[in-house]
């Protein structure tokens, strides 16, 4: 009786550590909490089927998240979503940050907070995608490239990018909050543009705005 209950166990265990952090990821990825719930079901729907035949040692954090940046890729890619999606998304409060915000994340504006939202909002679906696993999961670049299939200097440049972009709403917003010294912003030519570690500099204050 008991290794037949096994594999329910696991769910529950895996569900009650993970289920949060799915559906903020979705809510990242997808801007809207109803459709990150609806992907969290799909997510936890195939882990429950998972845990009923898998026999190998699976590490099932990564896996849980690789199934829901494929599920959020999807929903995405369908035409009807792409058709709603014209629509603007405001941030709303809670939506994204823990129920239990950081000092750090606290001293973040709510203004400032909204127009970062809205330049991530603005990134490239795989740049979304690169900077979430990479800042907000905190995966390694090779993880990152296995496991959304790019080399790691494909991910690299996707990530430099993306902090690029959010970097300069961080420097437009410096008046909500403490940053560094405006020197580059999208409108700046690009002779102007700051220096490679200033703007890798800019991830943590970026992801802490996003995330919380």
């Amino acid at each position: 009786m008991e290794a037949a209950l096994h594999p329910n166990t696991q769910y529950e265990e895996l569900y009650a550590a993970h289920h949060a952090r799915i559906v903020r990821l979705g809510r990242m990825l997808l801007a809207n909490p109803d459709d990150a719930e609806e992907v969290g079901q799909e997510v936890f729907l195939k882990l429950f089927q998972a845990c009923q035949t898998e026999t190998r040692p699976m590490q099932w954090g990564p896996w849980l998240t690789r199934v829901a940046v494929n599920a959020c890729r999807d929903r995405r890619r369908s035409g009807w979503w792409k058709l709603w999606r014209e629509s603007s998304v405001e941030l709303q409060e809670g939506s994204i940050t823990s129920a239990e915000p950081s000092p750090e994340a606290q001293a973040v504006g709510r203004e400032r907070r909204d127009r970062i939202w809205r330049s991530f909002r603005r990134l490239a679906a795989r740049q979304q995608e690169v900077f979430v696993l990479r800042h907000v999961e905190g995966w390694s670049t090779a993880a990152v490239a296995q496991a959304l299939g790019l080399s790691p200097g494909t991910v690299k440049r996707h990530l430099f990018r993306a902090i690029r972009h959010l970097r300069a709403a961080l420097e437009v917003s410096g008046r909500d909050g403490v940053s560094e010294p405006r020197r580059w912003c999208c409108c700046t030519r690009a002779t102007a543009a700051p220096r490679t570690g200033a703007i890798w500099r800019a991830a943590p204050a970026a992801r802490i705005a996003i995330a919380g």
